[in-house]
């Protein structure tokens, strides 16, 4: 595999950055009223700051949908801290795993150590994996999961919208050279266990309701996958034909706006790209890397030291709104408004942020490499009083891609059936199958294809 080429990531990024007024440098920038911070590193009961001198910040903050609570992911260790946000701030209602040994120094040693989270849709509930098996958190305690196959190990978990099903992924009911194919679902109340379509990259519902999105990738490209749940016990995720299409994979799990017309997206394998497309027309309306352009390989140091600076889960929607929020390494918030395309930026912190999150309160939550969270006002939040209308809106754009898509059947290949769309045009199998050629302008994935079909041709 290729790294992505240079000359279209450089062209892109003059583009798109013109086109949003991105900013090329950090901007002066003031506090919010309202806010408040939070010491990390050695922290008492009573909430007093402790010294941050050791290096330890959270790396991400993933927010409840409908209760004051967030967890965060030590960036030094596999463990998760989870607080509630009242009047009077931060109160840290535990940590799990809080002995866990520090992570090995060299990052590929951390593969298959580094947990993830999910949260109950409606309950305080946390789902966690981990070496330990998957766990869940409540204000009572830690548990096992019970009703999973022995020796289950789960990459990605989540719940179904209702919170009566578990999904996890890869699949502990097929061998191991066939269990990356599927995922498994776990009906909370019963046990019951089936398999379900493949995943691996988070499960996010939009604002609408009945459509999930969901990641499913490979080295060359990365599917974005609009489905429903079922009505099965256990519940299911169903997939629809239409679908986008990224270029490689390492990608975050996708971020809606409330009225869910934005769906914004983190990555890459290699560069630090942001990618926002309108939903349902798949019309991609901003695609940049953040930093510094891609050099081309071998890579310099110092590119890829400004390239760790950056946080993978710095994005959140502000509420009610159309407005993107991004956070930087030099401790400001670049707010980005996506329908007036232009941007502004407030400064929040003095260290590089390292993790932003928006509470169901609209409040922004934001991590930084001090060691300190800090909640305040999210600038562009215009939620009051536009709620209701927002979920009208989301509702009205879920209606219209179902009525554009159709449901593909159980076990259906997804690269005959899929239809693609990568925010500029769209293919389906058989524009694919008669690709000859595709120029250096055109993503890494589609100048694969093209390869392959002509080598095949080649040979035939």
């Amino acid at each position: 595999m290729h790294a992505p080429d240079d000359r279209s990531r450089r062209a892109h990024l003059r583009e798109e950055r013109g086109q949003a007024g991105l900013p090329p440098k950090p901007g002066a920038g003031g506090r919010h009223r309202g806010s408040f911070t939070y010491g990390l590193a050695v922290v008492g009961d009573d909430g007093a700051k402790g010294d941050a001198a050791d290096g330890f910040f959270v790396e991400r903050l993933v927010c409840h949908g409908r209760l004051p609570l967030v967890a965060g992911l030590d960036a030094a260790r596999p463990a998760v801290h989870v607080w509630q946000i009242g009047p009077a701030g931060l109160q840290r209602l535990g940590v799990i795993d809080a002995d866990a040994a520090a992570y090995p120094s060299e990052l590929w040693e951390w593969y298959g150590s580094m947990p993830l989270v999910a949260w109950h849709p409606h309950e305080p509930s946390l789902l966690v994996t981990g070496e330990a098996g998957l766990r869940r958190w409540t204000v009572d305690g830690v548990a096992v999961v019970a009703g999973l196959p022995s020796g289950a190990g789960y990459c990605d978990v989540a719940f179904s919208p209702d919170g009566r099903s578990l999904w996890a992924s890869p699949s502990s009911l097929l061998g191991e050279e066939v269990a990356w194919q599927r995922s498994d679902t776990l009906d909370l109340a019963t046990g019951a266990l089936r398999t379900g379509p493949w995943w691996d990259t988070g499960v996010v519902e939009h604002p609408g309701g009945g459509l999930v999105v969901t990641l499913s990738s490979d080295q060359a490209a990365t599917d974005v996958l609009f489905a429903r749940p079922d009505d099965g016990t256990p519940a299911t995720m169903r997939v629809f034909r239409h679908a986008i299409v990224l270029d490689v994979d390492c990608y975050e799990a996708p971020v809606f706006s409330a009225d869910g017309r934005y769906l914004a997206i983190r990555g890459n394998a290699y560069v630090q790209s942001l990618d926002v497309f309108e939903f349902p027309t798949m019309r991609r309306v901003l695609h940049t890397t953040l930093g510094k352009p891609y050099p081309g390989h071998p890579c310099p140091p110092e590119w890829e030291e400004e390239q760790a600076l950056w946080s993978r889960h710095n994005i959140a929607f502000a509420a009610g709104s159309g407005v993107l929020l991004v956070g930087t390494p030099w401790g400001s918030v670049i707010v980005i408004d996506l329908e007036g395309e232009r941007a502004a930026e407030h400064r929040v912190t003095a260290a590089p942020i390292s993790a932003l999150a928006v509470m169901s309160t609209g409040r922004l939550v934001v991590a930084d490499r001090s060691g300190r969270l800090t909640v305040t006002d999210a600038p562009g939040d215009v939620s009051g009083g536009v709620r209701p209308a927002a979920a009208a809106a989301a509702r009205e754009r879920v209606d219209k891609y179902l009525a554009a898509t159709t449901e593909l059947p159980d076990g259906a290949d997804l690269d005959a059936s899929l239809v693609r769309n990568d925010g500029r045009r769209t293919w389906d199998f058989d524009d694919l199958e008669t690709l000859n050629t595709a120029d250096d302008a055109e993503p890494t994935w589609l100048r694969l294809r093209a390869a392959v079909n002509a080598l095949r041709r080649t040979g035939e």
